[in-house]
């Protein structure tokens, strides 16, 4: 029976502290960056087109068009400063999708466009966002899903 006040062995968490830093060198692994995007979906199952759809018009969630404009008829005031969803899945791979909605920065760092999937580097943060993303990983593959079947 160990002593009052004496602490467990370093050695006891070993398996815990790998286990753990394995898990974040797979996230890591799959945000991987090559040439201009990121090719390892973020999930082990594919994104529903259908849940993207409805979080890219969804003005609580998404955003999505607050600045851009698509094929969303049903969706007034769509935004003019960003470029048209229209043809997303013509202009761009599901590769180049994924870094533009992870972090949009890694592209062109002036950009207004949110990093919907990275909590570094972020100023102005209200309390109850710190240290979370905006969409989870299972959201983004949701999303680009959706953008990859809008091709004209």
């Amino acid at each position: 029976m160990p002593k009052t006040g004496s602490r467990p062995s370093p050695m006891k968490f070993l398996p815990e502290a790998a286990l753990l830093l394995s898990l974040l060198a797979t996230a890591a692994e799959a945000q991987a960056v090559v040439g201009d995007g990121i090719p390892r979906p973020l999930t082990a199952e594919a994104g529903d087109a259908a849940r993207g759809r409805a979080i890219v018009g969804n003005r609580q969630r998404g955003l999505c068009l607050l600045c851009h404009t698509g094929p969303f008829p049903e969706e007034r005031f769509q935004g003019n400063l960003a470029p048209s969803l229209a043809g997303a899945g013509s202009r761009s791979t599901p590769a180049q999708l994924r870094l533009r909605l992870v972090d949009p920065r890694r592209l062109n760092p002036a950009t207004i466009m949110p990093p919907y999937y990275s909590t570094e580097g972020l100023a102005r943060v209200g309390t109850a966002w710190g240290g979370k993303t905006v969409l989870s990983a299972a959201e983004i593959e949701d999303v680009i899903a959706f953008l990859t079947t809008l091709r004209d």
